[in-house]
């Protein structure tokens, strides 16, 4: 009997694990057996001075859409001038204090790029143009104040900025400046009050109804009032560089430029009299935009490179340059304002300010317009230089949207 029972118990002993292996169907729902996954795809990231183009149908895209969406915006470009001198004179001309003390350069024609999965899929005018960005500007000071965070040398946004000025240094030395946090500098609701590089606060987008009102402003306490204001603005930039103690623009461009693959075209200014000393040496002081020259003069590609870093969430290849918590904080609204969040992060709060794109989506805006698109839904980052406006630049999103012959990606932040 054994003899006979052995070659069943070895069959057994083959077949059973072999049946293991196959994959299991349920009897009730034979149509849900699992299939096996198909192994992911890389994510691609250009190199430096290399960045890879692919047709619009190679990533979902139908390249006729793509097209006029391209049309739209070179249709749209702002009817401002070209002289930037005039340019600035007819967006703040009725401003006190108006004197340019910054660099300024002519810009260039309607210009831009869009990618999708990372691709450039689309381009027009002239990308390579380094021009100013204006208040984009923003964006790249608020990243700066965030990797200050990520390191330790600020210890929490809701700290007090007072407590990390050195000696000698009262911007927040008065009874009403006391009370401003980062947070607050970082939203555009600190009410800093005072005079920084020749401009006072009050006299960037003046209130009141007549010009004796302006400098007797009503005071709000500091995070309870959003006010656009780019005097602020530069408080915090001079704030960051005491914590820094060395140039925000080499910050920027060790810690986030350079390991992206940015070119060596961009420049961050200051203005004429923004030059302090930080442990015996001359360093100036950027601005925050263009409203009185300097800021950031930088061309369509590295802006969509920036760009590009926030789509994947701060990580460029295996290294993590911004910290996922970090961007989060700066997608989170403000309670005053909750189409912004960090300056100068825009977002699209119950796709009131741009309608045809997802509510997860955000851009950086400077005056001209000159705008970083950012869309994790769809995958996509555009670079929509000097268009006339959002909804100029909502007709655009539309085209790209509507473009896209696949379902959404997972990358969009839940």
């Amino acid at each position: 009997m054994l003899r006979r029972a052995l070659p069943i118990v070895l069959a057994a002993c083959v077949i059973a694990p072999a049946l293991a292996q196959l994959p299991r169907v349920s009897p009730t729902f034979p149509q849900r057996a699992v299939a096996a996954k198909a192994p992911a795809q890389a994510v691609y990231f250009p190199e430096r001075l290399d960045w890879q183009h692919k047709k619009p149908e190679e990533v979902g895209m139908n390249p006729a859409l793509v097209n006029e969406a391209v049309q739209l915006a070179i249709a749209a470009e702002t009817p401002g001038p070209r002289d930037m001198a005039l340019f600035l004179h007819n967006s703040f001309g009725k401003e006190p204090y108006n004197t340019i003390v910054g660099p300024i350069k002519d810009r260039g024609a309607a210009s831009g790029l869009v990618t999708r999965h990372g691709y450039i899929v689309a381009e027009w005018g002239d990308p390579k143009r380094a021009d100013i960005t204006n208040s984009v500007t923003k964006t790249f000071l608020t990243t700066v104040v965030g990797l200050a965070w990520q390191r330790g040398l600020i210890r929490d946004v809701n700290d007090y900025v007072r407590d990390y000025m050195p000696p000698h240094v009262d911007l927040f030395d008065a009874p009403h400046n006391q009370k401003i946090k980062w947070d607050h500098l970082l939203r555009q609701t600190s009410d800093w009050q005072g005079t920084l590089w020749g401009k006072p606060d009050w006299a960037d987008r003046p209130v009141g109804e007549k010009t004796e009102d302006w400098p007797n402003r009503k005071l709000f306490t500091p995070g309870e009032h959003f006010k656009y204001n780019d005097v602020r603005v530069n408080v915090m930039a001079l704030a960051a560089l005491q914590v820094w103690r060395k140039s925000l623009p080499d910050v920027l461009r060790e810690e986030v430029m350079d390991p992206i693959g940015a070119s060596s075209t961009w420049r961050w200014y200051g203005y004429d009299n923004s030059w302090v000393e930080v442990d015996g040496k001359k360093v100036q002081s950027v601005s925050g935009g263009g409203h009185w020259g300097g800021g950031m003069f930088i061309d369509s590609y590295d802006m969509a490179r920036f760009g590009y870093l926030f789509l994947r969430n701060g990580k460029w290849k295996d290294r993590s340059i911004v910290s996922e918590k970090w961007i989060q904080m700066a997608r989170t609204p403000g309670t005053d304002n909750t189409t912004y969040g960090y300056a100068n992060w825009y977002l699209n709060t119950g796709r009131k300010p741009l309608p045809a794109a997802p509510a997860t989506a955000v851009r950086f805006v400077g005056n001209g317009s000159n705008i970083i698109y950012i869309d994790w839904d769809n995958d996509i980052v555009a670079v929509v230089r000097w268009i006339r406006g959002d909804k100029n630049l909502n007709e655009v999103i539309a085209k790209l949207v509507a473009s896209l012959n696949t379902t959404p990606t997972t990358a969009a932040q839940r």
